[in-house]
């Protein structure tokens, strides 16, 4: 993951971003905090072997600045406001720190950003840009959020651009990333409900997508088409990575089902029909493009004769098969462990 001391260097400040904004007490300490976060990660986006990562890193230093530099001037015009003239409700002053906090995390509308950013970046940056770096946005926006019109809106929103927007993705990057714009949507309705329950779903969430990239970094795969030609003879890395898709995507009896589970039935018992029925139908559209794939892969462009289950043993990795075991398997094992 990181091949100098530099960058392992810039991870360590990174961390220590996150935790400076996690403790704060102050919206203008969680800035700092912010700020630290994102002058750690540029350098590590740079990469002198790929010509894209410095399109992406400029791509992101600009809308994170612009969002930061948002965040401060309303965090400043809220505490004037505010402490003398009163004018600013705490209904619509939530709202305006929370807009640019939804722009640093890629939400939907905000997220036009996202894709291409995520396009020139190597696979572990990716994994830290799609999980590490939401979460002090995520802690900062779980301050502010309640289930109204707003942040319905958003909620909705989230979930039906990632849905649509990865209907027709061949690039394994982008379809990950409009998975993760889908996410967001369930973590925000899940952060109006309970603490414990946002942070549970974006721990299971952080979990399916390392096994996904690590699966597919060893094979240096970036498009759909591409699993079709390099493990097309391969059943159990087949399985492997597109059982951890349809997890990431939700589909029973995978882990990725266990957290929305939780969450509709956490908005049904709080009267939250019409917000859950909607979130349940787009996600239908999510698990469409991921079944759609993984037919194509398992029964159309499949040539390796049905008696033959041969596996060459230096592409197993036995710590992917462990992780898409968690994957298929954690489903079942909570709900045994839960009723045991």
């Amino acid at each position: 993951m990181f091949n100098s001391s530099i960058k392992m260097m810039f991870f360590i400040t990174l961390i220590s971003g996150i935790l400076i904004t996690i403790s704060s007490n102050s919206w203008f300490s969680a800035w700092m905090g912010l700020e630290i976060n994102l002058l750690s990660f540029i350098p590590m986006m740079s990469n002198n072997e790929n010509v894209y990562t410095s399109e992406a890193s400029l791509k992101y230093f600009l809308v994170q600045a612009l969002a930061s530099l948002t965040l401060l001037f309303i965090i400043i015009s809220k505490a004037l406001l505010e402490s003398v003239f009163s004018i600013m409700s705490s209904f619509f002053s939530n709202i305006m720190v929370a807009i640019p906090l939804l722009m640093k995390t890629g939400a939907a509308p905000l997220h036009w950003w996202f894709p291409s950013v995520m396009e020139g970046l190597s696979w572990m940056n990716c994994f830290i840009l799609m999980t590490i770096q939401k979460i002090t946005p995520l802690v900062l926006i779980s301050y502010l959020i309640n289930l109204n019109l707003f942040f319905s809106l958003m909620i909705i929103l989230s979930i039906l651009i990632g849905s649509i927007g990865g209907y027709n993705q061949t690039s394994i990057r982008k379809i990950l990333t409009y998975s993760s714009i889908n996410h967001l949507g369930w973590m925000f309705s899940a952060m109006s409900m309970s603490e414990n329950m946002w942070m549970m779903y974006f721990t299971i969430y952080s979990l399916l997508t390392f096994t996904v990239i690590y699966i597919v970094k060893p094979l240096q795969i970036s498009f759909i088409n591409q699993t079709f030609l390099i493990i097309k003879d391969d059943k159990i890395m087949k399985f492997m990575l597109f059982s951890s898709l349809l997890s990431l995507g939700g589909l029973p009896p995978f882990l990725g089902f266990l957290p929305k589970w939780i969450i509709i039935q956490s908005l049904t018992y709080n009267s939250h029909l019409w917000i859950s029925s909607i979130m349940v139908i787009l996600s239908l559209i999510t698990l469409y493009y991921y079944l759609r794939l993984s037919y194509s892969s398992f029964i159309m462009l499949n040539s390796q004769p049905s008696w033959s289950w041969s596996i060459s043993h230096d592409k197993l990795n036995w710590l992917s098969v462990g992780l898409m075991s968690l994957s298929v398997l954690g489903l079942t094992g909570c709900t045994v462990t839960i009723n045991y």
